[in-house]
């Protein structure tokens, strides 16, 4: 384990130097490291708001997808950036207060909320804010501050960025079960954040700056890629789509409803069916079809897709210029 003081002080220079010289490197994995599977399980069920029944459908999508919950520590990761209380920017806290009580129904040893906002060096801010610290209080969940907690050296499994190593949170790491609680948006720079961009919050501030400047240098879609084939811990996504966003996203952009929620072990098909049920081609997403190459499935043909149809829940967001070859037609 490294603390983050001595990593800041021995070696913080060292990966914003290969991040400069990253541009022109060879995209590439460890070989062999990664079997993504031949096909991949993905529910979308229909939730019509935040006052619904979604315990009830989140153990639902945890049944549909077969995910294994019975004695692990369970790290609940929702996207929590900044807080406009006209606009949907947060995975909404009812959808987090569903999963708690969903994983501990189907028996996690321990459930944790952890995050490391981005944009916000005040975490307990926009806790409060959200909404949020209500409901880790009502239910006496503890929350991990991704930003300030100790961090572990680990070595790259894919040379996207050229950083060679991340430091990475000891919460996310050592976790059973990390879930990534992305809001369906789309994205300003990476055109779509669902949950591999949501992974970018894992990242400590007190080591990569805010808003994660280091990673930004090495380049987001290649940041994101790397931080999803290091990352340990087994991992599950549920996306929340009650509400999402289109535009100018993933701060600025305006409601979009979607009235679902997505789950599904492998993040690269839980987030290429989310794009489809934002009408966005996946495989035009930098991020999603490096990702796809050995990480996870993109193809429609290779998920095999549970709950409702992606043709029935259609939304068709709206994207900024840069993003307009994304949508399908």
């Amino acid at each position: 384990m490294t603390s983050r003081r001595s990593f800041l002080r021995a070696t913080l220079a060292t990966p914003l130097l290969l991040a400069s010289g990253a541009c022109g490197r060879s995209s590439r994995w460890q070989s062999g490291a990664f079997r993504k599977p031949a096909t991949s399980r993905v529910a979308i069920l229909a939730a019509a708001s935040y006052t619904g029944p979604l315990v009830d459908t989140i153990l639902d999508g945890l049944k549909l997808c077969g995910v294994q919950v019975q004695d692990r520590r369970v790290v609940l990761k929702p996207n929590l950036v900044e807080f406009d209380p006209a606009s949907p920017i947060n995975t909404h806290p009812a959808v987090v207060a569903a999963a708690i009580d969903a994983f501990r129904t189907r028996g996690a040893r321990e459930v944790v909320v952890a995050e490391g906002p981005g944009h916000r060096r005040d975490t307990e801010q926009i806790l409060l804010a959200s909404g949020l610290h209500d409901v880790l209080r009502e239910r006496r969940v503890r929350f991990v501050d991704l930003n300030e907690d100790q961090v572990v050296g680990l070595s790259l499994q894919s040379d996207f960025t050229g950083l060679g190593r991340l430091y990475l949170p000891e919460t996310a790491v050592k976790a059973d079960l990390l879930v990534s609680m992305p809001k369906l948006k789309m994205h300003h720079w990476a055109g779509v954040t669902l949950s591999l961009k949501n992974m970018f919050g894992v990242v400590p501030g007190s080591v990569y700056g805010w808003p994660k400047n280091a990673l930004h240098w090495a380049g987001i879609d290649q940041s994101i890629v790397d931080i999803n084939s290091t990352l340990p811990a087994a991992r599950f996504a549920i996306v929340d789509g009650i509400v999402g966003m289109e535009g100018n996203g993933p701060i600025q952009g305006r409601a979009r409803p979607a009235r679902v929620l997505i789950f599904g072990e492998d993040m690269v098909a839980v987030d290429a069916t989310a794009a489809r049920v934002m009408q966005v081609e996946p495989s035009k997403v930098p991020h999603l079809a490096q990702a796809g190459e050995f990480l996870g499935n993109v193809a429609a043909d290779r998920i095999a897709q549970a709950g409702v149809a992606v043709d029935s829940v259609w939304q068709d967001f709206a994207v900024i210029e840069a993003f307009r070859h994304l949508k399908h037609g």
